[in-house]
């Protein structure tokens, strides 16, 4: 039987990492890794298309902020909350002020410290805040709003796995991504998203664009901090930064000035 053509092996292995959707992982190794986090941000708008419906759809017999909330519950249903539970693992570890293997020890323990509760409620309650006041827009703008936080979110993957960047451990997710995705795909990645970004908020074709590369530069220096602290990325570190950028871009959204 011919190997599995390396794109669509990539599109399988990044829905199976980024959703509960029903498909079977197929070919896996670096190759297929690096087309699967560099297409990462597609599977994030298809997140965002699905999580806008659960949002209309809640909204039209539920309050705003009720309707967010479901909408924010749905997004952990729909990716297992292992993003939320790699933003509480990293901000453990990294509250914990230990380094390297120590920290990466902390990382591991199954419970989650102050510093990572305290870390899930604000991301919750922004988010859920956030998604309130979109929900009072116009359905194409809550569409675009919320496609442009999801995939500008796995985007920020995209960004941890450029080349360059090592991984903290030498097995796990971390070790197979690291270090995989080309600028090329970062250029398109985040151009699209920018692009998208574009109609995201009404009356400021501006904000958008400027919200998601924003966001991204953020993501830039955290990681940067991370890889300092713990030697590299793990999969926990993807997590924490798919919530992190997917937070600020909703954030940044809102915000008026």
């Amino acid at each position: 039987m011919p190997a599995e053509p390396r794109l669509a092996a990539g599109a399988r292995l990044a829905l199976t990492t980024f959703t509960t959707l029903p498909v079977r992982a197929g070919r896996i190794d670096r190759a297929v890794a690096g087309t699967a986090m560099a297409l990462a941000p597609a599977v994030g708008a298809l997140l965002g298309a699905l999580l806008t419906g659960v949002l209309l759809l809640t909204g039209g017999f539920a309050p705003p902020l009720v309707a967010a909330g479901v909408t924010v519950g749905a997004g952990a249903l729909l990716t297992r909350g292992l993003h939320l539970d790699g933003l509480a693992d990293t901000v453990d570890a990294l509250g914990s002020y230990q380094r390297g293997p120590a920290a990466l020890e902390i990382m591991k323990k199954p419970d989650v410290g102050p510093f990572g509760v305290a870390a899930l409620v604000v991301t919750l309650l922004v988010q859920a805040a956030a998604l309130a006041e979109v929900a009072e827009w116009s359905a194409p703008t809550v569409l675009v709003a919320v496609v442009s936080a999801t995939a500008a979110g796995r985007l920020g993957v995209a960004l941890a796995c450029r080349r360059g960047v090592p991984a903290a451990r030498p097995d796990g997710l971390g070790a197979l991504v690291a270090g995989t995705v080309g600028p090329g795909a970062l250029v398109i990645g985040t151009t699209a998203v920018a692009l998208l970004a574009l109609a995201a908020v009404p009356g400021r074709p501006w904000q958008g664009p400027l919200v998601v590369i924003a966001a991204l530069t953020t993501a830039v220096w955290l990681l940067r901090h991370v890889v300092r602290r713990l030697g590299g990325i793990t999969g926990d570190v993807l997590g924490a930064t798919v919530e992190v950028v997917t937070t600020l871009v909703y954030l940044g959204l809102v915000l008026s000035g």
